[in-house]
């Protein structure tokens, strides 16, 4: 941590660069930046892929350029993106890419931002030490930046088609300008830099909702810090207005407070025992606690080894205290103590590292770049003595060492692509295997899945429209028809009619690589929720694997679609009872109610109505057992087709 009298010294603005480094300090840090760059950036091509959660991003894209909105299923208005920011981000490299492949643009993107947010917390991070700096002779040496590059999840969700680079970019942008901004103490930023600031700050809820903690407290920070209304209301409008007229358009289209994804990982759930089961997956592959310990080590060296300044006199006012570089690393230290502690009580994910990977990188800022003096004087000298960089030197050959190891690691060995107890895979390596490919990138390479391409044959087979559920055998789907077409207009021929209006509707759990291989008129839904609105309103399961803890019977998907619901026309595990209590549940008022929301044409009554009851249809739940959930809304149980078994008759005299 730096020395809280550096922020006493403001950078002088009418020059660049704002704090001068000695040749040799500019030149390693610039030699650092752009050797990490480079790992960092080759580390991630060498494991580049896209996961099948980041082709779901992807199936939004198409419905939104097909002109069928942000929806992933046409007609029915689901949000099953966590990242909105990601999401329209892509959206809009795909219209500047043109006839480029979507899945290349989110490949692009997510790794260039990667990149860059590195770059920007290294940057931040030289720009902390750099009044310290002045007039001594000292190398700066990558230190966090090199642990975090070296960890293999790191790299495996640098180009997965999901938000972790955009994650990644944010975190390191927003370190960067919140290090200049308390470097202005003194000079008092223009208000421009600070409008900027806040607008980066505000975007953390689009970026991720869990990065709001992070976002939202740094506004308060700012609030806190500036000096008169008027420099308060540009921090409030610059960081509130995207978010929340974002919000009011959720609210509005979706009829929810979050994105359905959160509804259906139920985020504001708990789960303790798995969330540290989690923590033990990544960091115990890769002993990260001997970084922690270096880095903790180096940390102290370089705080023993800072220049003193005399304490300013006077009472120092909390504004002063909290836009200053103390505060700053404060601030990130604890975001990254309360976003871990927020995905451990979440219980963590089912994707190895994942969800962990920016509550590391927060933790990581403060010493993502380490000084080290020059030697040039005495042995024991405080600033430039030989043994303080000695030590410190002698700290960072085994942070580097240990990066070297870790990069090389197995990681987690042979339960890498075994779904375990615990629930938890090596995503990367889990569908490198699944598909025979070593970089799937492309929704064709996920063709090579097991179902994939036995799923398009299915649908072709099903010309007058069915309901296609998984059998236990990969190579075969079993079907339900649809029921039998209205009569055609005038003029039209009842073929040509059937195949118009059939109507397919897949029911799977990969939604990523389906939604990518089937056309928008077909419906793809998934017993978990992320695009399904019944599933995501059932109760999330107590002992469920982790971020698939919810499962909706595919009875439900018969009684809600128009299919043939009686034998001989379902699959044998389907019950025609339980399909019956399915259809009569669909029929509870509140149920009606939360699916109008969604499919009901966009009106400006609907917007206002969904806008005044969004937080009731968040909160509302259904039973996945349909005789449990008639229970629940009041219905009466229709009587069954034969009588109950009442076991064998009474025998004896």
């Amino acid at each position: 941590m730096p020395p809280s009298s550096s922020g006493n010294a403001a950078p002088d603005r009418r020059i660049w660069p704002a704090f001068p480094f000695s040749v040799s300090t500019r030149i390693s840090l610039w030699v650092s930046v752009a050797v990490v760059s480079a790992l960092w950036a080759w580390g991630a091509w060498q494991r580049r892929w896209i996961a099948d959660d980041g082709l779901i991003v992807l199936r939004t894209i198409r419905n939104l350029l097909a002109g069928n909105g942000p929806v992933f299923n046409a007609g029915e208005r689901v949000e099953s993106n966590t990242s909105t920011a990601w999401t329209y981000l892509v959206y809009l490299g795909s219209l500047v890419g043109g006839p480029l492949r979507l899945e290349y643009v989110a490949l692009a993107l997510a790794l260039t931002l990667s990149v860059a947010g590195v770059v920007m917390v290294m940057l931040g991070t030289a720009r902390l030490y750099a009044p310290s700096l002045l007039g001594r002779s000292a190398v700066l040496l990558p230190a966090g930046a090199l642990v975090y590059i070296a960890v293999p999840p790191a790299r495996d969700f640098a180009t997965s088609g999901l938000e972790n680079g955009l994650v990644t970019g944010w975190l390191g942008l927003l370190w960067w300008m919140l290090v200049c901004w308390s470097q202005q103490a003194a000079a008092r930023a223009r208000i421009w830099f600070v409008g900027l600031l806040a607008f980066v700050a505000g975007l953390s809820v689009l970026v991720r909702p869990e990065l709001a903690l992070i976002g939202g407290a740094a506004l308060v920070m700012m609030l806190i810090a500036e000096r008169g209304w008027r420099r308060r209301a540009v921090i409030v409008a610059a960081g509130g207005l995207v978010p929340v007229g974002y919000q009011i358009f959720r609210m509005g289209y979706y009829g929810l407070l979050v994105p359905q994804t959160a509804i259906a990982k139920d985020a504001t759930g708990s789960k303790w025992d798995q969330g540290l089961v989690y923590l033990a997956n990544f960091a115990a592959p890769y002993a990260l606690w001997v970084p922690v310990l270096l880095l903790a080590g180096l940390g102290v060296a370089t705080l023993a080894a800072r220049r003193g300044n005399p304490a300013p006199a006077g009472r120092i006012r909390l504004a002063a205290r909290i836009q200053s570089p103390s505060a700053v690393v404060v601030f990130m230290l604890l975001s990254g103590v309360v976003q871990g502690m927020y995905w451990i009580r979440q219980g963590g994910d089912f994707m190895h590292g994942r969800v962990l990977l920016a509550p590391l990188f927060c933790l990581l800022a403060p010493v993502s770049v380490i000084p080290v003096a020059l030697p040039g004087g005495r042995w024991f000298a405080r600033e430039e003595g030989r043994l303080p960089g000695a030590v410190s030197a002698a700290l960072w050959l085994a942070v580097a060492g240990w990066a070297l190891w870790a990069a090389a690691s197995p990681g987690m060995g042979a339960d890498a692509t075994r779904v375990t107890y615990s629930g938890i895979v090596d995503e990367r390596k889990f569908y490198s295997q699944a598909t025979g490919h070593a970089h799937p990138l492309t929704a064709a390479d996920y063709l090579d899945y097991p179902r994939m391409r036995s799923v398009l044959v299915a649908i072709n087979n099903t010309p007058d429209g069915a309901l296609v559920l998984p059998s236990g055998n990969y190579d075969v789907w079993d079907v339900v028809p649809a029921l039998p077409p209205t009569p055609p207009p005038p003029g039209v021929p009842m073929d040509t009619w059937r195949r118009q209006v059939a109507p397919h509707t897949v029911f799977f759990t990969n939604l990523g690589m389906l939604g990518m291989n089937v056309g928008l008129d077909t419906r793809v839904i998934d017993q978990i929720g992320l695009a399904n609105p019944l599933a995501a309103h059932t109760a999330r399961l107590e002992d469920g694997r982790i971020g698939h803890d919810k499962n909706l019977f595919p009875d439900w998907a018969v009684a809600e679609g128009p299919w043939l619901k009686e034998r001989p026309w379902i699959p044998q595990y389907l019950d025609e009872g339980w399909i019956e209590q399915a259809g009569i549940a669909l029929t509870c008022p509140q149920t009606e109610e939360m699916l109008k929301s969604i499919r009901d044409p966009m009106t400006r009554p609907r917007f206002i109505g969904n806008l005044n009851r969004a937080w009731e249809f968040t909160r509302y739940r259904i039973d996945r057992v349909p005789e449990y959930d008639l229970m629940r809304c009041g219905l009466a149980k229709p009587p069954p087709d034969r009588p109950p078994y009442t076991g064998l008759p009474a025998t004896g005299p």
